[in-house]
């Protein structure tokens, strides 16, 4: 058994909490591709049937960790807050959950969040949307593409460039730095230690587009008002 899972478990006796704290760690050090309920059992220090009673299959001790990932996720709702920094907050959160496991961040970002937790989470998400005045096609379409900017970001961070596949005929650093210097140049900049500033960065540029499509909106609105007094 894992010195760390044995820590926390009494003898004898299993929880849900426990078995999801031990199934992120299993998912952390075998990957999504390598973890089998099998491997939690060993893990725990159990038979998986002890795990099936509180777990019907795989797929509902998944279902359980996006649960408890998502009910983690603050979905800012105090209008005190300019519209724009709640959605900054919404956005900042969703990152933070989701990569607070790596290896399990490819499941949750394409999961469909159609359990009771999730799709609260996703009422209150895109009721920030809602918040801004789009009206209903723009603001279903800047929270789908917030969704695009997200799931990339943290794709990349988690699962992305560093970790993909590569070439098998590889260019030398020499021949790199000769033929190929925009790339070592930009290269600098691309690890880790600068995910969040590029994330920022995205952020920000989304955001300012979201203003001024929410101006224009805004200014729309208004001259039809203007145009329905005048015909009065």
């Amino acid at each position: 058994m894992d010195s760390s899972i044995k820590k926390k478990r009494t003898r004898g006796r299993l929880s849900r909490e426990m078995i999801e704290d031990a199934a992120f760690e299993v998912i952390e050090r075998e990957g999504l591709s390598g973890f089998s309920m099998r491997k939690l059992a060993a893990a725990l220090g159990c038979e998986a049937m002890s795990i099936y009673h509180h777990f019907p299959s795989q797929a509902h001790l998944y279902e359980a960790l996006v649960d408890r990932q998502m009910s983690g996720l603050v979905v800012p709702d105090d209008d005190s807050l300019p519209w724009r920094e709640r959605v900054r907050i919404g956005m900042q959160e969703f990152r933070r959950v989701a990569t607070e496991h790596p290896a399990f961040a490819p499941f949750i970002v394409v999961y469909r969040m159609n359990s009771p937790p999730c799709l609260a989470k996703l009422n209150a998400i895109i009721g920030l949307f809602e918040d801004g005045g789009f009206g209903p096609e723009l603001g279903a379409r800047l929270f789908r593409a917030a969704g695009y900017y997200l799931m990339g970001a943290i794709l990349d961070e988690t699962a992305g460039y560093a970790k993909g596949p590569s070439a098998v005929t590889t260019v030398s650093n020499e021949d790199l730095a000769r033929d190929y210097p925009s790339v070592v140049t930009a290269g600098a900049f691309f690890g880790a230690a600068g995910f969040d500033k590029t994330f920022e960065l995205g952020l920000e540029m989304f955001l300012d587009e979201m203003e001024r499509l929410r101006e224009a909106a805004r200014s729309e609105a208004a001259q039809g008002g203007d145009r329905g007094r005048k015909r009065k």
